[in-house]
């Protein structure tokens, strides 16, 4: 399962750090899949978290559909944008996980 590869990753500590704060969000749970770890609220999928080489990517499902003021998403696809992470930024996170509970209260 990929959570128990990121609790074994160099990137652990972030990545816990990361995963508390996602979790302090009002109504977001966590799902441990077999490839990924997603955040998602009654309405559905916020993003999901893995670590990676740099750190750890936090990708949003609706990423596409962004402001991206900060210029810090990564991606072209339709849809999926990715936020690399090498240390811990609340406000960045927060900003776009504002986004992607606002985004799904869209549908």
């Amino acid at each position: 399962m990929q959570f128990d590869i990121d609790l074994l990753s160099e990137h652990k500590d972030l990545f816990l750090e990361t995963r508390a704060y996602l979790l302090s969000f009002e109504g977001i749970a966590e799902i441990k899949k077999e490839r990924i770890t997603t955040y998602m609220n009654a309405i559905g999928g916020i993003c999901h978290m893995r670590t990676m080489p740099h750190g750890i990517d936090l990708g949003f499902l609706k990423g596409a559909k962004m402001e991206d003021t900060l210029g810090l998403l990564k991606g072209k696809g339709k849809a999926m944008r990715v936020l690399p992470l090498k240390s811990m930024n609340s406000e960045v996170i927060k900003y776009y996980v504002d986004q992607a509970i606002r985004l799904n209260g869209e549908k």
